[in-house]
């Protein structure tokens, strides 16, 4: 609250509450009042009111309302006391300054305003060596094959740092001492301690704080020279950890939009706000850090990661996404086909695809399941390190029912025993440990009663074992089996015509199968039947049917509409009745 006779209370008496929303909301005269489309949530009719006499707004659809610093605080998540500076400069009302509480205090200040001067100036040096010069011709045209145009240019400041080793200190030098330039990240110094500028040959891509101020650049070698992208060390205005590139243009979008599209570098920021998308932001470097988190937090807790490709990127993302749900923020993630970053699918595939492919950005856990998907699944130890790559995301969700949903996914798509995966999860959950122990039940070991006597009945049985070998074989029941290696050996033996050797077969095994394999022959067991050979195909022919519906629920999961879509519903329908007409 202003108090009597303070600053604040001051600029609240002088400052227009229809100015300064007027600069957020388009506003319309209705009566005595001003009326427009509420900025904190989604409607079509007007209901957001600015009543100019008594400098207050009211939102009657969400009742949002308050002052004119309140209105500020709102929308640019911030706190009081930097409400009362905005609200004066975008009335003109000079800011006293504070009083510095010493001379180390005052000379700090004084430096760091030297020092983002000093950027404002670079970056008109940089500018115009893009502008009009030879090498800055080169760079340009280098710029245009990457798709940026001279609007493109000039809209994200991108400049050209020349190849001569002092051209930049020349321009600064008669201005700025050589402490000053030697701290500002500008300039390094070679072995004898001479000045020469950092970046060289090099195309720049101005970093602004959050309110607009450059404080570093972002630099990529125009040729061959190494690193690919040099940026700006850590200075008295510059931490990479508390700067999203792209983030004092996405401000209003991002509240509007209500997320954020997180990508890796400056080239695929500039790609997707030109495909329309203004609320990106990037990390600048593969790693996202918490006070980047917590500065995204102030606008929206909704993100889509669209990190590179690579296996840098894959890292990165998995990292990003365990910081942003310790943070409650509601994650998706977004891996484009083709394995393509997202500068480049939007110069090859244009705007409107990556626009459709963003909407459609499945949640992260989709992602982390296709991640732990591509690993050999067809061993338990594949599937146990598949489950423990994917438990400390699991672990993260704060919501009980989304984990308990998760769980079941989880289950269906490793072609887990869901009863089993939970009590392994409660069980890590319980011990506070993050990872599952290895479980017979769970890394499917345990090979189901049916396969078992069918294993018993190759390797033994006499009369039927060539009829079974050949319909096991016919119909691919044991396919997907944890014991399939065992089957398979089974089935080339029993139709090899030769008398089935059990220490043959073994022979041909892995320790794991060959273990198994004893383990099966040493049960006791009553004399087999056909009849019971058929009972157990049926078994191994239901739970191939499950596995097919589960295959074909996430091809509908995945597919759009259309002829596809059409035939996966009428399989899907054709499973769940065989699966009926089973029981």
């Amino acid at each position: 609250m202003a108090e009597a006779g303070s600053f604040a209370e001051r600029v609240k008496q002088q400052a227009d509450i229809v100015r300064v929303v007027g600069e957020y909301v388009q506003l319309k005269k209705a009566g005595q009042n001003f009326r427009g489309l509420c900025p904190f949530h989604s409607e079509k009719t007007p209901s957001f009111n600015v009543h100019p006499a008594r400098q207050i707004y009211h939102c009657f659809g969400c009742g949002k309302g308050g002052d004119v610093f309140n209105f500020v605080m709102e929308m640019e998540k911030c706190e009081f006391p930097e409400a009362i500076r905005i609200v004066a400069e975008k009335c003109g009302i000079p800011v006293p300054k504070q009083k510095e509480r010493s001379p180390e205090e005052r000379k700090e200040n004084q430096q760091r305003a030297a020092l983002v001067e000093m950027h404002r100036e670079a970056q008109t040096f940089f500018v115009k060596q893009l502008e009009g010069t030879p090498e800055g011709k080169a760079a340009q045209a280098y710029l245009e094959d990457r798709g940026l145009d001279k609007d493109a240019l000039t809209r994200f400041g991108i400049g050209y740092a020349p190849s001569g080793g002092d051209l930049l200190l020349r321009f600064l030098k008669s201005k700025y001492p050589e402490k000053l330039l030697a701290e500002s990240g500008l300039a390094s110094r070679d072995q004898s301690g001479r000045l020469f500028d950092r970046f060289r040959r090099r195309i720049t891509f101005p970093i602004s704080n959050e309110s607009g101020k450059i404080v570093a650049f972002g630099c990529r070698a125009l040729g061959d020279d190494q690193p690919k992208y040099l940026n700006s060390p850590e200075t008295p205005i510059y931490s990479k950890s508390n700067v999203l590139y792209h983030l004092d243009r996405a401000k209003d979008a991002l509240r509007r939009q209500d997320f954020a599209v997180l990508v890796e570098g400056y080239m695929d920021a500039i790609a997707v706000a030109r495909a329309g998308i203004s609320n990106v932001v990037a990390s600048c470097g593969t790693s996202l850090a918490e006070p980047q988190i917590k500065l995204l937090g102030r606008f929206t807790k909704r993100v889509v990661v669209n990190y590179d490709p690579d296996t840098a990127g894959q890292a990165a993302t998995e990292r990003s996404i365990a910081l942003l749900l310790e943070h409650d923020f509601e994650v998706r993630v977004l891996a484009l086909p083709g394995k393509a970053d997202p500068d480049k699918f939007v110069r090859e595939q244009g705007a409107d695809a990556y626009v459709k492919v963003l909407k459609e950005a499945p949640p992260y856990v989709d992602y982390l399941i296709g991640r732990a998907r591509q690993m050999d699944l067809s061993t338990g130890e594949g599937k146990l390190r598949a489950v423990n790559f994917l438990l400390p995301y699991v672990q993260k969700i704060p919501n009980r029912i989304l984990r308990s949903e998760w769980a079941t996914r989880i289950a269906q798509q490793l072609r887990l025993e869901e009863p089993v995966l939970r009590a392994a999860l409660s069980k890590a959950a319980s011990e506070r440990r993050s990872e599952v122990k290895p479980q017979p039940e769970l890394m499917g070991r345990a090979a189901k009663p049916a396969e078992r006597r069918l294993i018993r009945m190759l390797a033994e049985g006499e009369g039927f074992r060539h009829e079974l070998a050949q319909q096991l074989q016919n119909a691919r029941l044991h396919h997907g089996l944890e014991t399939e290696k065992i089957f398979t050996a089974l089935i080339v033996a029993s139709l090899s015509g030769e008398p089935v050797q059990p220490t043959e077969v073994a022979a041909t095994l892995e320790e794991r199968d060959r273990r198994l394999f004893f383990e099966i022959l040493f049960e006791e067991a009553s004399s087999a039947t056909w009849e019971e050979a058929v009972s157990c195909m049926e078994a191994l022919q239901h739970r191939q049917a499950e596995r097919e519906l589960a295959d074909v629920q996430r091809s509908i999961e995945a597919s759009p509409p259309g002829p596809e879509m059409r035939g996966l519903l009428e399989k899907k329908q054709e499973l769940m009745r065989r699966l009926a007409a089973a029981r």
